[in-house]
């Protein structure tokens, strides 16, 4: 199991680039760009929280480019048109109500040649945790839809954007999740949540072939995120 939900072997980063990753939470794919290429990286989220985290993290590991994380709004980006030779947006849309204005900001920011992927939860894994939980999206700040990836797609493409790669992933995390939703109101104590929790935590640690073969064989069914690359 990958940390990442971008897959950078289809958003391939060059020397110089200027990524922005937007909502990045604790710097996840921030910080995995900054190590694997010479690019410079601006990680944007509102939870200072998060951001003091992703700084903490930072800590830890050293790379040939620049990185900053800064809190800001994807509705209204501080940075000037065209500033961007790549962004990602993972894990977020499906939390914002106007999420079409983001998707504005993104086409503004992007260079004209620029490349964005997105990832968003898949339709069937999420609505099984919305039928097993309503405390699941209804907690401030978490999910207020589910996406058809189809009709994603096509609010993308609406500002010029063409579609070269789609994938699923994190089959192992649907049904923890499906868990998590069932037994909600016992929490993460619950025996047999804390057992899955205890095998993906194995897993992202000691990164077995099975556990690796058998998430590519859940992907295409049961994968819990989709992701999305896009070109001009």
């Amino acid at each position: 199991m990958s940390l990442e939900t971008i897959n950078f072997e289809h958003f391939a980063l060059k020397p110089q680039d200027r990524l922005l990753d937007l909502g990045c939470g604790e710097g996840r794919h921030s910080i995995s760009a900054y190590i694997s290429e010479n690019v410079q990286v601006v990680g944007l989220d509102l939870s200072i929280e998060d951001m003091t985290t992703a700084r903490t993290r930072l800590e830890d590991f050293t790379g040939e480019g620049n990185i900053n994380f800064t809190c800001g709004s994807g509705l209204q980006l501080p940075f000037a048109d065209n500033s961007f030779d790549k962004v990602i947006c993972s894990e977020v849309l499906e939390h914002i109500p106007d999420y079409q204005q983001v998707l504005n900001e993104i086409d503004r920011v992007l260079k004209p040649d620029g490349l964005f992927s997105l990832s968003v939860p898949r339709y069937f894994p999420e609505w099984v945790c919305w039928q097993l939980s309503h405390a699941y999206h209804e907690v401030p700040g978490g999910h207020i839809r589910i996406f058809r990836s189809g009709e994603l797609q096509q609010a993308v493409e609406s500002h010029s954007f063409t579609l070269y790669k789609r994938h699923y992933t994190h089959g192992l995390h649907s049904p923890y999740w499906w868990l998590r939703c069932l037994f909600w109101n016992a929490g993460e104590n619950q025996f047999l949540v804390k057992a899955y929790h205890r095998l993906l935590v194995w897993d992202l640690m000691k990164k077995p072939r099975i556990t690796k073969w058998l998430e590519l064989a859940l992907n295409p069914f049961i994968g819990k995120s989709v992701v999305m690359y896009f070109n001009r």
